[in-house]
């Protein structure tokens, strides 16, 4: 029986030069692919474009199109680009046009030749004229598929077949439309020519791990990173700001900022995610096409592009504009001028993949099936150490998937910062990394915030003087932080020292690897979820920003806002929780803060140092005490505990201030003679007890003696002469020490004041340093700055509890005042 779609479609064909043949579909393969890429159709790509062309925008409707239609429809059927059902579909779909517009044959031949005279054609050129004559002598005939047959049998046969693929799972590929629409499932190599040249052109891609991480990266960060973050800038800048921006542009960027500047005087909205999220659609589907990634693969990233347009797009034509917003910033020049000629058919064709509305176009089974593919991809706890260290360096997102092969220069730009910034060399092996894990200041933060947030903070004034007003608007401004939990101050520094210490290629990569899981699990158990945390970072950046250098409060709130920052898409669940370094008890804490100015406050348990740094720390231990291994320290350590230079005082000293004539006698003696090295000190402090300097002879000394040993007990620990069971003993016997001389902190400074003023040796920067000294108290007694030293946040040994519970559970262990 004869199908009269099929023999009328066979019947137009003559007019294209075809000999006649029941089955348009019939074309050799090879004959048909090479007729197409006659006709400028190369690759499927091309042919969704043709069709769409052939009706045009739906007003008006150009017939050698639809003509041509016809036979590049029958050449794809026969090449194998579309499935018979498909390109029947598409063939009954010319018909009821060119139906629905001409009465009848000859008003349909007469406006083909209309159409091509007006390209230029002239009668006996190729017989096209004759082949018209043949059609209308058969119509007249009754021969044939008449166009009253054709009429009748379009009227009582829907489509067999949608033009577009339409199972659920192939819906999202109307998205790929803004490059190519896509006609056929699955992909493959006929879909897009060059494609492997392309993707090394525009993207540098070679192989499937680049895809990957292009993918992911187009996802999480791609150009609208940068964008946002000058847009948000900019917005606040005023006129002159602005053009200072402009002006520092390299010339290749100095287009792109005139484009910005442009949007930002219009009032557009500056928005433009769809550049990178409609992209993402495009390389999951060329990943497709070249068996890079497998169709689940494919489909899932393309899924997932779907998943973050729909939250930010209500329809086709929001997309579009916002995708004609970040291709203006791509490519210098503003593009919105042109968005009906660029999108016309995309947005008005009758027969766009596009008319699907665009909320609703992909099932919520698929976008949660794509959500969990694209946490497993990045479920590997590298990539919670690339979203810390993303925010510092923005390149990093572009690590996500396979680590990519770094080249020389890279590593070693890692290995120089680890051994400028942070004096860390590969012989030390990955365990020192943990130095930089530092749970007591996440502690001390914590309970500055929550002692802030009740009005709980020590006063201003101290018996040293009084707190710099600054220092203390920034210490109490703490309190907006009390609902947050510090740990992420101190990870993301952790993290970037974790992610160039793998850049650098010089550590066990399966210890590096330990810690990122130690990392996350830390992270995890002190934010519930990306949220949290990016709010917990933000407001403790903005509190304590870095030295020197801008706040990156905006490069975080990019993260909390962007619905595809890597943060969240992260591996939440955690594990068993192993921190990336030891967690000291409360007691051991507070007894390393006994050391106060003498150093830098200690804000982890201290380890075994290299043999690099043990260098710089024997000559400070030889040159202050002449110690000179293991046991002489231990010895001097007990000696300091028990005895020390407050024993010193007791028995030389305290005497004289009994007999105020002995005392003078002997500084007279001392004086009328040459004096040696070592009595000249004496004498000097024999001045001090006469002069009660600083309190010498009503203060107790003892807090002196307690921070030398803290002191020297952890430079022992960092030498190695100290195992950790003795290093925290010697700290129990300190901590206990205190409690017994000293009621509360203010006490214990003046004693260390006192003891530091009397038994430093004469020198003409002692007052400078004695100055110094006391400054550094008043910041340590009032934590201001916060980071300065810990005695504020800590309760002193035996002394009541004084400090407010912070509202979540990162402390340290022995805080017996949390309910946690």
């Amino acid at each position: 029986m004869v199908d009269p779609l099929n023999a009328w479609w066979a019947q137009q064909l003559v007019l294209c030069d075809w000999a006649f043949a029941p089955d348009p579909l019939a074309v050799d393969a090879e004959t048909a692919v090479a007729r197409l890429a006659a006709l400028g159709v190369v690759d499927r790509g091309e042919l969704g474009w043709c069709l769409l062309e052939t009706l045009g925008t739906g007003s008006d409707v150009d017939p050698a199109r639809l003509l041509a239609g016809l036979e590049i429809i029958a050449l794809a059927g026969g090449a194998g680009w579309l499935c018979e059902a498909r390109a029947r579909g598409w063939a009954q779909r010319l018909a009821e046009e060119i139906t629905a517009r001409h009465a009848n044959l000859d008003a349909w031949l007469s406006a083909l030749l209309h159409a091509r005279s007006a390209e230029g054609w002239v009668r006996g050129d190729d017989g096209f004229y004759e082949a018209c004559e043949a059609l209308a002598v058969l119509e007249h005939d009754g021969a044939g598929v008449t166009w009253e047959m054709l009429q009748e049998w379009l009227a009582h046969h829907p489509r067999e077949a949608a033009l577009w693929p339409t199972p659920p799972e192939h819906q999202v590929w109307r998205l790929r439309a803004a490059f190519s629409p896509v006609l056929e499932l699955p992909a493959g190599a006929h879909d897009w020519q060059r494609l492997e040249a392309c993707l090394l052109e525009a993207w540098q891609i070679q192989d499937r791990d680049d895809l990957v991480r292009s993918l992911l990266w187009l996802a999480a960060q791609g150009d609208r990173h940068g964008w946002d973050l000058d847009a948000s800038r900019l917005l606040e800048a005023d006129g002159a700001a602005r053009r200072q921006w402009q002006d520092a542009l390299d010339g290749g960027e100095r287009d792109y900022g005139r484009v910005l500047l442009g949007f930002l005087d219009r009032g557009e909205p500056l928005e433009w995610a769809a550049w990178d999220w409609l992209r993402l659609v495009d390389l999951a589907w060329a990943g497709a096409c070249l068996g890079w990634l497998d169709e689940q693969e494919a489909q899932d990233f393309a899924h997932h592009g779907a998943d973050l347009l729909l939250r930010r797009y209500s329809d086709w034509t929001a997309l579009a504009r916002a995708y004609q917003r970040g291709r203006s910033l791509f490519e210098g020049r503003n593009l919105l001028p042109a968005l009906e000629a660029d999108w016309s058919l995309l947005l008005h064709s009758p027969v766009s993949p596009w008319k699907t509305p665009l909320q609703g176009l992909v099932a919520d089974e698929l976008i949660a099936a794509s959500r969990e593919a694209l946490h497993a991809w990045r479920r590997d706890p590298r990539h919670w150490v690339l979203a810390l260290a993303t925010v510092r360096e923005p390149e990093f997102a572009a690590r996500q998937g396979t680590p990519p092969v770094l080249p020389a220069a890279r590593r070693e730009e890692a290995r120089h910062y680890l051994a400028e910034t942070l004096d860390l060399h590969a012989d030390e092996g990955v365990e020192a990394l943990s130095r930089y894990w530092l749970p007591a200041q996440a502690h001390h933060l914590n309970q500055l915030a929550a002692d802030a947030a009740h009005g709980a903070l020590p006063t201003a004034e101290t018996p040293f003087g009084h707190a710099l007003p600054k220092e203390l608007a920034g210490r109490d401004g703490l309190k907006q932080a009390s609902r947050h939990a510090a740990t992420i101050h101190m990870a993301e520094k952790f993290a970037f020292h974790l992610q160039m210490a793998m850049d650098s290629g010089d550590f066990d990569a399966t210890r590096l690897a330990a810690l990122a899981r130690a990392l996350q699990g830390s992270l995890c158990r002190f934010y519930p979820d990306a949220r949290r945390l990016l709010k917990a970072w933000s407001q403790w950046e903005s509190l304590l920003p870095e030295p020197e250098q801008a706040p990156m409060v905006a490069e975080i709130r990019w993260h909390l806002e962007d619905p595809g920052s890597l943060f969240h898409w992260l591996d939440w669940r955690g594990g068993e929780w192993h921190e990336p370094g030891p967690r000291p008890t409360l007691v051991h804490f507070t007894a390393m803060a006994m050391v106060g100015p003498l150093n830098s406050p200690a804000w982890s348990l201290p380890q075994p140092e290299s043999e690099r740094e043990c260098a710089a720390i024997r000559e400070w231990v030889d040159g202050h005490y002449a110690l000179h291994g293991a046991a002489e320290l231990c010895e001097f350590l007990d000696y300091l505990i028990e005895a020390g230079d407050r024993q010193e005082y007791q028995i030389n000293y305290a005497p004289y201030t009994l007999n105020r004539g002995r005392l003078a006698s002997e500084i007279a003696i001392l004086e009328s003679d040459e004096c040696s090295e070592e009595e000249g000190a004496h004498l000097l402090r024999l001045k001090r007890v006469r002069d009660d300097e600083d309190g010498c002879n009503d203060i107790d000394l003892a807090a002196w003696d307690i921070a030398q040993a803290v002191d020297l007990a952890i430079a022992g620990r960092q030498l190695g002469w100290l195992e950790q069971d003795a290093f925290l003993r010697l700290l129990e016997r300190a901590y206990a020490l205190a409690s017994e001389h000293y009621a509360g902190w203010e006490e214990y400074a003046r004693g260390l004041h006192a003891g530091f003023s009397f038994f430093m040796g004469e020198t003409p920067e002692r007052e400078s340093f004695l100055a110094g000294f006391r400054q550094a108290l008043v910041v340590w007694l009032s934590g201001a700055p916060p980071l300065a030293g810990a005695w504020a946040s800590l309760d002193f040994p035996g002394a009541r509890p004084r400090h407010w519970a912070p509202l979540h559970i990162d402390t340290l262990p022995g805080d017996h005042r949390t309910l946690h």
